[in-house]
């Protein structure tokens, strides 16, 4: 072949490569964006708000399940519209995820999520001051372990029934995050005090007990908490200093609702100081579930 020939195959090859990048179809949606050791899944908020979203709520999901289930749930859209906010499932790998107490250990979760976040943020310019992480069950275990490795990581969490498994860190490398924690009373599927699983090989926490690492951390007196009443929660809140703890109770069992990660967004706005989501209010759009239900089919119902 001649040079010009060679030329001339080699931008022909080029033109193939560009047009099939631009055949490609961006991730967003239902189509996953990829990092180095796993994937999630984005919603952006309608309009140009698309391409400026105010923040970003990342929800993890429970074992076994499926990131696409989560940015399929019209609540958690919807909620995310209304406070203009991207909505980011993370995909676990295997449907589980890797916090330091469980039973594999298939990636390093720490390197994973700052790798989605460093993502989130040259894809699609999400602030990474405006983050909230916000899991459940299984999910919500992962949550705990990632505000205890780094409560910068994320600007807030929002952990719905579950907490870290024993045994328990006997303190975190990092300052008192701010988290706002949900879970019900009448769960079994993670009950307040915890149970064993896999005959005893593995237990998870007492709720209570992962809040005492923390209060004992920041020198914080258990009385000391302010106890009040916000919609269907009966909550308590702890104000240690340059951080919240709030735990916040219903009468249900293993379950979650949009509502309480948008209550969990404006409160961490208010404690943040965020001041555009003064006017906005949180409304209820689940019904409770049997614990009998999967994770996975819980978050698609809700």
């Amino acid at each position: 072949m001649s040079v010009a020939g060679a030329f001339g195959q080699t931008a022909l090859d080029q033109t193939a490569s560009d047009q099939t990048a631009l055949d490609r179809p961006a991730c967003g949606g239902d189509t996953p964006c990829t990092v180095e050791g796993g994937e999630y899944y984005i919603h952006l908020p309608p309009g140009r708000k698309a391409s400026k979203p105010k923040g970003a709520i990342f929800f993890l999901h429970g074992h076994r399940g499926k990131a696409i289930n989560q940015i399929s749930n019209k609540s958690f859209l919807n909620m995310a519209d209304e406070l203009g906010v991207a909505f980011i499932a993370v995909q676990g790998l295997e449907g589980t995820w890797s916090f330091p107490t469980a039973p594999h250990q298939l990636r390093d979760e720490f390197s994973f999520f700052d790798r989605v976040l460093e993502d989130v943020s040259k894809r699609f310019g999400v602030k990474r001051d405006r983050t909230l992480l916000a899991g459940f069950s299984s999910g919500a275990f992962m949550t705990w372990y990632l505000a205890c490795d780094d409560a910068e990581r994320f600007s807030g969490y929002a952990p719905i029934a579950g907490a870290f498994w024993k045994p328990l860190p006997e303190s975190c490398k990092t300052r008192e995050p701010y988290l706002f924690h949900v879970h019900g009373t009448s769960d079994k599927v993670v009950p307040l005090a915890g149970r064993a699983l896999g005959g005893g090989r593995w237990i998870q926490g007492d709720v209570y007990k992962s809040f005492d690492v923390w209060l004992h951390q920041a020198s914080v007196s258990e009385d000391s908490a302010r106890h009040y009443t916000s919609g269907n929660l009966q909550c308590e809140r702890w104000s240690p200093k340059g951080g919240v703890l709030e735990l916040c109770l219903h009468d249900g069992g293993h379950s979650v609702r949009a509502e309480w990660i948008k209550r969990a967004w404006m409160e961490l706005a208010k404690a943040r100081g965020w001041p555009e989501y003064t006017t906005l209010t949180v409304h209820a759009n689940c019904q409770e579930h049997d614990d009998k239900l999967t994770d996975a089919e819980v978050t698609r119902a809700c």
